[in-house]
């Protein structure tokens, strides 16, 4: 067994955890609190929203930080088993540019930039991005795990 067996094995649980934290509270706002908190009148969907954005900010945050360390972590370690494998670096690079633009989505309407104001204003449509793109992260990185490694080629002389 390798050294860093349980570094790889709290790395992976530490990436899941935080995707199902994110996703499902990403969903949870989009397709529960948001509709929900729209039949409040004004000035309590306002001091909800700030309510809310404040604490889920923190979790943003944190889960961008856990996101990369873990993410990158687990690709460095991956990455001698899947030398040669086109597929899999093409999907893993593909995976990784749509997780930074969910990471800037949701960075977007937890914070306070004036220049975001625009994205925040139609809040649930950008959620509901970030759980389609997510969704879409999910699906490559369960298509990846179980294809595992390409086949070693086997050099002619030794084929024959």
């Amino acid at each position: 067994m390798d050294n860093l067996f349980l570094i790889d094995v709290v790395s992976r649980i530490v990436h899941i955890a935080t995707a199902i934290v994110l996703i499902g509270g990403s969903t949870f706002m989009a397709f529960v609190l948001l509709p929900t908190a729209e039949k409040l009148d004004q000035a309590a969907h306002e001091q909800l929203r700030s309510l809310v954005n404040g604490r889920w900010k923190r979790f943003v945050h944190a889960g961008i930080l856990l996101f990369l360390v873990t993410g990158f972590y687990n690709y460095f370690r991956q990455m001698p088993n899947h030398e040669g494998d086109g597929l899999y670096h093409a999907l893993i690079g593909t995976k990784i540019l749509l997780a930074l633009g969910v990471f800037f989505i949701a960075s977007a309407l937890v914070g306070r930039s004036a220049a975001f104001e625009n994205m925040r204003a139609s809040r649930a449509k950008w959620l509901k991005i970030i759980v389609l793109l997510a969704a879409v992260i999910v699906g490559m990185s369960g298509f990846v795990k179980v294809k595992g490694p390409a086949p070693k080629e086997v050099p002619a002389a030794v084929a024959q």
